[in-house]
């Protein structure tokens, strides 16, 4: 798009001169837009937008799924209500009940169930919770201590006296209504790696399908406002001081911006978010809440997102819309890019490739202003309000009308004034959290009485009267269970069962914390009950497992991210049953039919998230790592922080130059605080001093660093090339920079002076010591040479197994050690690296075979194998064996300290940390499915196995509630295993052949003939410092030896130049240091395609030699370099740099070089590439 076409939108009044950039990950983009209808909702639009595509799943019709009777009740709640939550799988089987006596609950035989998932339910603390009104006419001044009793408290005594729930029994008049009261975007992974993910937004772009949409990631927590009854949210807790910080910024900001008139606004946006069922979603950066990448100026949120719940699916607004939302109420709105074209797409990847390593917010800005198709400022300059380290940008698809609709609602809704700059607002966030440190209820009463009557005028989350502060705000369990059981009162309760039934049929890592909603206290009655519930999700594996279940099931509503969802349970008459019926049938053949995908999910939801290294430096590197250092030593810390590197795909010169800095800090930050760990949340405090005093030091410090105090110009950075190199030559030898690293590369020989150490992360069962002794007796030693073997086996051992081993290492640090021990996590992980690196030894991961799951590594199958083995054992030196009471526990302890990885993530790991992994055969490929009785035995157990140690973490299974339980399934699983004993002989590779395959892999290691597996693509793209085409070295060296043969003189010239050694040809088409970010971007579009080259003449001095250049065209367009001479480098002398070669065609006027023409031109190809 030419410069005229381009729209930058600059704010007029002076307090939104400042840019603020904008995170909206996933909303699904609307094609048409009637601004003038912005302000209203869409389900108060007359027409809206029916009919149009727009990006979200296609429901099917589904039968509606019977009501479970009575007999599937789990434990009733106590006369105090017990504080509990429901944890991940937290299930039942029917016909299972499980009462309670006095205040302890007893858990029931089988209610653990199987396949449907189990019943996993963990103790929390209690916290008072109550509904207090403030005055409306008390202003900032309230107290919250004076203020009079809310008329909910006969509701509470009524609550809390009747055991309401106990009471309430589900049945066939029992419905559910469920509506999500706030909830933020649904996290998407993609499935490609990032690379294919940059090439198909290209390509989808360059077809006029979308528009590729960048917003810069601000950063600080999510906090979510849905009004002063609707509530305010973290991103998974409410009623704390996080939401009330947030309510603290949202309202002060409401302030700054309508200064005089701020309480009457502030009670209509509350009115109108509540009237509307709406949310808003928002980024709360704050120094109150723990340090991140740089410590904020200023406290503030930006809307990242608004939300219309209605009674249905969430419908997120657009950017458009949510500009235009927010110019109405006068709300921060962030930074936003749009790249419309194949050109401004292809040059935003370039751009960012160029600025990964080094950018900061004025740079990045900067460059994303010249390079976008439409550039709009938002209200908070990231600069002045947050600093210069930039936490990164969000790159995702939108509708290619998005131009459009972003000029129109634009010019509609142009910058609003901010009327309260000038005024007193009174104390800050800082100086109130400063005057009030007693306790966090202290903080949070103060920060919401300065909050005032008109935005906050119910404490109810917060804080309770008299009658409720002696109770839990926390629901019993059995409220997930009756909501499950209820029949659904519309179609998006349904849908919301829905989703609760697969996580806990598939395990997600995920909680369902229920609570009572004192906002419906008046309401409360014996058959009219109401809770809140927030969906918990622990590890974002949940989520990438989710989206799979999302692909295969059509109409699956998402799993978002801040899940809060108000639960009201009732009973309802023939009339109300009737009504339900009739309008259930209507809103299901509605949404069937309205909800239209206009691309494949994959599609439209691809989104890169690009993070700055100076940001990851912080909070990644040293923040993360604080706790690796103090815990485990330096030594682990470096393994550590190189691993990270790797993983990112860090160049290697800023792999060196971190390298050296963290080593510095970890020495620095030792010394100053001995064996106290630094915290985390004020990290900075310790961290910026040491990175202002570091970047003082040298320009290349500077640059590495970003920003650290006042002394660091931002105008610098750009000019600043690591290792100071020429224009040319700045691809620094890999062989000169490769930090040392604690494990073997991939193809690399182990040397002979070198030691090994051979580690099993496996599961008791797996064969490790039998493998073991079978590699010490390996005719012509374990790896075919001579070096020494050994093995400690770890039930032999006494004290710390891992130190014993790093002290044979030190004893023998050339010899193979078999370390025949269990190595199930990272902890060990790192240890072995932090060995490995001390005494130049490579280490190899042994681990069995198996398919694994979605979220552990070794499969039912396998883990059923490894049981059965113990249990034929006898006599075994670590007692477990048969006659263990409990060897069924132990090895589902074990299996769960993998829980989380699926078996790519689990190998993936382990080859990234040492660099090789051998697969000792388990199971035949051939085998029948695992028996029945098998599973459901295993399934139990793993339920069971969770019920424990929610209650009572690590305690041994002979102890605790669930002692007889364990005891009964120890008896059955020995039964059941014994009667199948044929099956699993038969389904066992044979373990002579699992030892010789385990021995030719080894040898194959320490031979250099690995090749690990590709496990997953990794981000192969570096920093890019120019771009230029890339001409084949053979063809070049084949035009020299021609010309030499035919021209005496060039000949003469090139006798003792050496150039069969020249292992690199390039055309510089642009540098960032000479001719800027934006230049070099610009050559993404034609990035890897072939380009022919004209070679018109060879320039030599005594110093130097090149061709003179002339790039043809691609596709039509001419490919210009921004060099005034284009050329190709081929010799310079000893001491002089590349970039003189630029200086041949002077030298040659003045009679200094000699020109030789070539008539007709020389004709080679070369690619276009980054360096």
């Amino acid at each position: 798009m030419s410069a005229p076409h381009r729209l930058l939108c600059n704010l007029s009044h002076s307090s939104f001169k400042s840019r603020t950039f904008f995170f909206l990950p996933f909303s699904h983009p609307y094609f048409t837009l009637s601004p003038s209808l912005l302000p209203m909702p869409r389900n108060q639009r007359s027409g809206g937008h029916r009919g149009e595509p727009k990006w979200i799943a296609k429901p099917k019709t589904e039968p509606r799924e019977p009501v479970i009777g009575d007999a599937e009740s789990v434990e009733t709640v106590t006369n105090k209500l017990s504080g509990f939550i429901i944890g991940e799988n937290s299930g039942v089987q029917n016909g299972n009940k499980v009462s309670s006596q006095g205040s302890h609950a007893i858990w029931k035989p089988k209610s653990y169930g199987t396949v449907s998932g189990g019943g996993s339910v963990s103790e929390v603390e209690t916290t008072p919770v109550g509904k207090v009104k403030v005055d409306g006419s008390s202003g900032l001044g309230a107290d919250v201590n004076s203020v009079k009793k809310s008329s909910g408290s006969a509701g509470l005594s009524k609550l809390f006296s009747g055991n309401l729930l106990e009471n309430f029994t589900v049945d066939n008049s029992t419905y559910a209504h469920a509506r999500i009261r706030a909830t933020f975007y649904p996290k998407f992974e993609n499935e490609k790696s990032d690379q294919e993910t940059r090439s198909r937004m290209i390509e989808l772009v360059s077809k006029g399908l979308v528009t590729l949409e960048v917003s810069l990631k601000h950063s600080g927590s999510l906090f979510m406002y849905a009004g002063h009854e609707g509530g305010a949210y973290a991103k998974n807790s409410f009623g704390n001081i996080y939401t009330a910080v947030g309510v603290f910024v949202l309202g002060r900001m409401f302030r700054e911006a309508w200064g005089t008139e701020a309480s009457k606004k502030q009670a209509e946006f509350n009115n109108f978010l509540e009237r509307n069922h709406m949310c808003i979603s928002m980024e709360l950066v704050t120094a109150v809440l723990g340090d991140h990448g740089q410590r904020p100026h200023e406290d503030y949120v930006v809307v990242t997102a608004v939300t219309e719940l209605g009674n249905g699916k969430p419908k997120f607004y657009s950017t458009p819309e949510i500009i235009a939302f927010c110019r109405k109420w006068r709300l921060p709105t962030n930074y936003v890019w749009l790249f419309s074209t194949r050109k401004s797409a292809s040059s935003f990847f370039a751009a960012f490739d160029a600025l990964c390593e080094e950018g900061t917010a004025t740079l990045v800005c900067k460059t994303l202003d010249e390079i976008a198709d439409v550039s709009v400022p938002g209200s908070k300059d990231h600069v002045k309000a947050q600093g210069e380290i930039l936490e990164g940008l969000v790159a995702r698809l939108v509708s290619h009308e998005s131009s459009n609709h972003i000029e129109k609602i634009l010019k509609e809704y142009p910058p609003p004034p901010a009327d309260g700059v000038a005024l007193d607002l009174g104390p800050s966030l800082r100086e109130i959290c400063a005057a009030n440190r007693s306790d966090e209820k202290q903080q949070m009463k103060a920060l919401l009485e300065r909050v005032g009557s008109s935005f906050c005028p119910d404490y109810t989350d917060w804080f309770g009267t008299d009658t409720a502060d002696i109770h839990s705000r926390n629901a019993d369990r059995s409220v997930l269970s009756k909501f499950l059981q209820a029949n659904p009162a519309d179609y998006s309760t349904k849908k919301l069962q829905e989703i609760v039934r697969l996580m806990r049929e598939k395990r997600l890592p995920a909680a369902f914390k229920c609570y009572h909603n004192f906002h419906k206290v008046d309401a409360i009655s014996n058959d009219d009950l109401f809770y809140k519930m927030v969906i918990h999700v622990h590890s974002d594996s949940a989520f990438r497992r989710y989206q799979k279940e999302m692909r295969q099931k059509q109409g699956l509503w998402p799993l978002y991210r801040g899940f809060f969802v108000d639960i009201n349970l009732f009973k309802a008459d023939k009339d109300k049953v009737a009504e339900i019926s009739k309008n259930n049938g209507i809103k299901e053949s509605s949404s069937t039919c309205t909800e239209k995908d206009d691309f494949a999910d994959e599609d439209a939801n691809l989104m890169v998230k690009l993070k700055f290294l100076t940001y990851k430096l912080r909070t990644f590197l040293i923040r993360n790592g604080l706790s690796v250092l103090f815990k485990e030593g330096p030594g682990a810390y470096k393994a550590y922080y190189l691993r990270q590197m790797k993983l990112w795909g860090t160049s290697l010169g800023k792999q060196r130059e971190l390298s050296k800095m963290l080593d510095e800090w970890a020495v620095y930050i030792r010394r100053k605080c001995g064996n106290k760990q630094l915290s985390s949340s004020i990290y900075l405090s310790e961290a910026e001093p040491f990175l202002e005093q570091f970047a003082k030091r040298s320009p290349q410090n500077q640059a590495l660093i970003g920003s650290a105090g006042s002394l660091v110009r931002t105008e610098d950075f750009l000019a600043i090339v690591e290792g100071g190199h020429d224009e040319e030559g700045d691809l620094v030898s890999e062989r000169d920079l490769a930090p040392s690293e604690p494990n073997i590369s991939v193809k690399d020989t182990v040397p002979k002076d070198e030691g090994m150490i051979v580690f099993f992360p496996g599961i008791p069962g797996c064969a490790k010591s039998a493998l073991c002794k079978e590699l010490l007796n390996a005719q012509g030693g374990l790896l075919g040479d001579d070096r020494p073997v050994h093995s400690l086996m770890g039930d032999l051992i006494k004290g710390k197994y891992w130190q014993k081993v790093a002290e044979e290492r030190r004893k023998k640090p050339k010899s193979i050690m078999l370390a025949d021990k269990n190595a199930p996590n990272e902890e060990v992980w790192r240890q072995i690296e932090d060995m490995c690196n001390r005494t130049r030894a490579s280490a190899v991961p042994v681990v069995p075979e198996s398919e694994g799951t979605d979220s552990n590594p070794f499969s039912l199958d396998a883990l059923s194998v490894f049981i059965f083995r113990v249990l034929q054992r006898v006599n075994h030196p670590g007692n477990l064996d048969k006659a263990s009471p409990n060897a069924g526990y132990v090895l589902l302890m074990f299996y769960h300290l993998y829980d989380g990885k699926s078996r790519g993530e689990f190998e993936g790991e382990l080859i990234e940390r040492f660099g090789s992994l051998v697969k000792m055969p388990l199971l035949k490929s051939d085998r029948n499915p695992l028996p029945e009785a098998v599973q459901c035995i295993l399934e139990e157990g793993i339920d069971l196995y969770k019920l424990h140690t929610k209650r009572h973490g690590r305690l041994e299974s002979t102890k605790g509630t669930y002692a007889k339980e364990w005891m009964k399934w120890e008896k059955q699983l020995r039964d059941i295993l014994s009667g199948n004993a044929d099956y699993f002989n038969s389904i066992q590779v044979p373990f002579e052949l699992a030892v010789k395959q385990v021995l030719e892999q080894l040898r194959n290691i320490a031979k250099g003939d690995y090749t690990a597996p590709d496990t997953a693509e990794k981000r192969k793209f570096g920093t890019i410092v120019f771009a230029a085409l890339s001409l084949p070295v053979i063809e070049i060296q084949g035009v020299l030896n021609n010309l030499a043969k035919n021209n005496p003189k060039i000949d003469t010239f090139l006798k003792d130049k050496h150039l069969e050694n020249l292992n690199r040809a390039h055309l510089t088409l642009a540098h960032k240091r000479s001719h800027g970010i934006k230049a070099v971007a610009d050559y993404g579009l034609w990035l890897h395609k072939m380009v022919p080259v004209e070679l018109t003449a060879l320039l030599f001095s005594d110093k130097m030699a090149a061709f003179e250049a002339c790039p043809g065209s691609v596709e039509g367009e001419k490919i210009v370099p921004k060099n005034t001479w284009p050329h190709v480098t081929l010799w310079t002398s000893k001491g002089v740099v590349a970039k003189e070669a630029n200086m041949l065609p002077q030298l040659f006027a003045e009679g200094k070089a000699n020109r030789i023409d070539f008539n007709p031109p020389i004709s080679i190809s070369g690619t276009v590439e980054f360096y």
